[in-house]
């Protein structure tokens, strides 16, 4: 039977491992040892939960039943997962980039793939025939994200996916933004999709985890290698308190959703605002008129946290040129618009009128200081 998304995330989908007590909540198995009955026999299949643990096998059986992917790892961290995708490449690879990524991206990119020889080149995804123009014999990968971060500039999945298959490279997508709930880039042919379960899957500020979900058995079994042989997976304990949030995820983003349409709306009709980036789930960017304005919005918050990270029940600002982009380049951030006047606002799941009330009163006291 197929179920709806909604049913998927609390229930999941056929799972391989049920719990032998039927334990609704599915346990922690808070060991690193599982015990062997005789040489070469172990009947449950783990060994070591650097390589396998129940706890994570049934969070990655659940990702991968709301992305639809044919096997998903789950790793330490958002970063972790991207830095696993990077691995599958070697020396020589060219790999088109979203000239909009998250600033860890830029920074491995900067420190890591080029130590490796890859060969990166950043590109407008937003742009199909700019992509396939900037194709090259030794193109492996392309890679964006979509909404970007943090100017929500949006890709067309299918038409990527087709540049890239016919080209005989993979497409990856990093899904943080949108979710399984909003988007299934799997299903609109991308190889590969990240999350940083941080966010909205796990949804609660209070884990840090990543996830990397293969179309195919070849990117599977190569992504489980890396994994156990890197061994930067997650831990049992932050695996369940993601199994925990994902229970509740279609029902917060609806409401992030919803919520965050309000305070755009609201946002549209401030003189202080001059542009407003917007592309649906919980996520706003917008720029004000002046430097003194956005560091005083920042410092007149009051229910809304200044605070990095994004996708928990609560409402979260951010200043990208400071804490999140400020390994762009200057020249890159300026000509994309990550300037010192972009704030990037999570919107929670709090009360919408008390959020915006938050907001009016943090635009009005910018207004005196940015007077004074």
């Amino acid at each position: 039977m197929s179920y709806d998304i909604d049913t998927r995330c609390i229930h999941g989908l056929e799972h391989k491992n049920k719990d032998a007590n039927n334990a609704i909540s599915y346990p922690i198995y808070q060991t690193a040892s599982f015990s062997h009955l005789t040489p070469g026999h172990n009947p449950s299949g783990f060994d070591y939960s650097r390589e396998s643990n129940p706890t994570r096998n049934y969070l990655e059986e659940t990702v991968s039943s709301l992305e639809g992917a044919y096997d998903t790892v789950a790793f330490a961290s958002g970063m972790a997962a991207i830095s696993a995708a990077f691995e599958y490449f070697k020396t020589g690879d060219h790999i088109l980039c979203g000239e909009d990524l998250y600033g860890g991206v830029v920074r491995l990119i900067a420190q890591v793939c080029n130590k490796n020889g890859y060969e990166i080149e950043p590109v407008d995804t937003t742009n199909p025939a700019e992509v396939a123009s900037r194709i090259k014999e030794n193109t492996r990968a392309i890679y964006l994200e979509t909404p970007s971060n943090p100017m929500m500039k949006v890709s067309d999945i299918k038409a990527i996916a087709q540049i890239a298959h016919e080209n005989r490279a993979l497409l990856i997508v990093d899904n943080t933004f949108m979710t399984p709930y909003l988007q299934n880039p799997i299903k609109d042919g991308a190889d590969i999709v990240i999350h940083s379960g941080t966010k909205y899957l796990s949804g609660h500020n209070d884990t840090v985890c990543g996830f990397l979900c293969s179309s195919n058995r070849e990117l599977a079994e190569r992504f489980r290698l890396l994994s156990k042989t890197t061994g930067a997976t997650l831990g049992p304990f932050e695996s369940w308190l993601c199994l925990r949030g994902i229970k509740t995820l279609a029902l917060r983003m609806e409401r992030h959703i919803s919520n965050a349409a309000a305070v755009r709306e609201w946002l549209l009709k401030r003189t202080e605002v001059r542009e407003v980036y917007y592309a649906g789930s919980g996520m706003i960017s917008f720029t004000v008129d002046s430097k003194e304005r956005a560091e005083s919005i920042l410092k007149n918050v009051n229910l809304i946290i200044y605070a990095e990270s994004l996708g928990g029940t609560e409402s979260l600002i951010t200043y990208p040129v400071v804490q999140t982009h400020p390994d762009v380049p200057e020249e890159t951030r300026e000509r994309l618009g990550i300037t010192d006047k972009l704030l990037r606002l999570s919107v929670g799941i709090e009360s919408p009128a008390d959020i915006i009330a938050d907001l009016e009163s943090a635009f009005e006291n910018s207004r005196n200081a940015v007077i004074e």
